[in-house]
């Protein structure tokens, strides 16, 4: 049995860059939870600090492998 998870990021439940929804994914809650935090993090004074950690996250975090069905 693999248990192993990874973070990555999604390619479907994306807006942007698919870096929430791969984080929703990983933590297993709705990626709209994860927007939501984030925006709600940028408007409580965390600004440049939030656009900084998604963009370096974007640059870092891979893209999920691209499911195809048969």
């Amino acid at each position: 049995m693999n248990t192993y998870k990874q973070l990555t990021r999604s390619t479907t439940h994306r807006m942007l860059t698919g870096l929430c929804g791969g984080i929703g994914e990983y933590f297993n809650i709705d990626p709209t939870i994860v927007r939501v935090l984030f925006v709600l993090g940028f408007f409580a004074g965390l600004h440049i600090g939030l656009v900084i950690a998604y963009v370096i996250m974007a640059l870092i975090i891979p893209e999920a492998p691209v499911k195809h069905s048969q």
